[in-house]
């Protein structure tokens, strides 16, 4: 075979392992999960209640990587994308299983934009936490929400190490209430504790990967 046509042939496997490894990656990371809608509970109220987990186990892909679940029907769904009435009040409820991690920025340790600018946790009303005791949080930056989330004490008994977790193990009960303006629309949401172990500075994998630890509120 001729010099020119085997460079031609070298750039046809180059082109076509690169669209397969496109594929892969949309088809790992990009996946839109499979939404779940939040309980109304009254005229402009509804409530969702989440969970996060240290490694979502079976009910994951990637059965390592930490995650946010949804509670439903007494169980856990493994998606993050939510859909919310709009010009609505919704409570959410997280149920926090993790240990800490801690923040490298301060700044998220101060609840930001939820009613009252506060949050409960374990039942005591709190407007911060000490960033050290960081596991994850919820944010949804277009919406100025930023609620931290505490984690579960290194020494506390029953710990879930990965879902389907119970209540009965040991966790944070995280709450509080966000307004969702009027109008359809679709709000990122994402943790922004650096909490993927075994990716560099901690920010790859479930980080970035919709399903995981970030993923869509859909108003309408």
């Amino acid at each position: 075979m001729r010099p020119y046509a085997l460079r031609s042939v070298a750039v046809l496997v180059g082109v076509v392992i690169a669209a397969a490894a496109l594929t892969l990656y949309i088809g790992k990371y990009t996946r839109q999960p499979t939404p779940v809608a939040a309980t109304a509970t009254g005229p402009g109220h509804a409530k969702l209640t989440l969970g996060t987990t240290p490694a979502v186990g079976s009910l994951g892909g990637n059965p390592t990587w930490v995650s946010y679940l949804v509670r439903r029907d007494g169980g856990w769904d493994h998606t993050t994308t939510y859909e919310l009435p709009e010009d609505s009040l919704v409570d959410i409820r997280i149920y926090q299983f993790d240990s800490a991690t801690g923040l490298r920025n301060p700044f998220l340790s101060q609840v930001q934009g939820t009613v009252g600018g506060e949050m409960k946790v374990d039942g005591r009303t709190v407007r911060s936490i000490e960033p050290a005791a960081a596991s994850h949080t919820f944010t949804v930056p277009e919406l100025g929400v930023i609620v931290p989330l505490p984690g579960v004490p290194e020494d506390a008994s029953k710990q879930c190490e990965q879902m389907p977790c119970s209540l009965t193990d040991a966790h944070r009960t995280v709450e509080f209430t966000i307004r969702i303006p009027p109008g359809s629309d679709e709000y990122r949401w994402q943790c922004f504790v650096p909490c993927a172990a075994g990716f560099v500075n901690g920010n790859g994998g479930p980080m970035q990967t919709v399903g995981y630890m970030d993923g869509y509120l859909r108003a309408g």
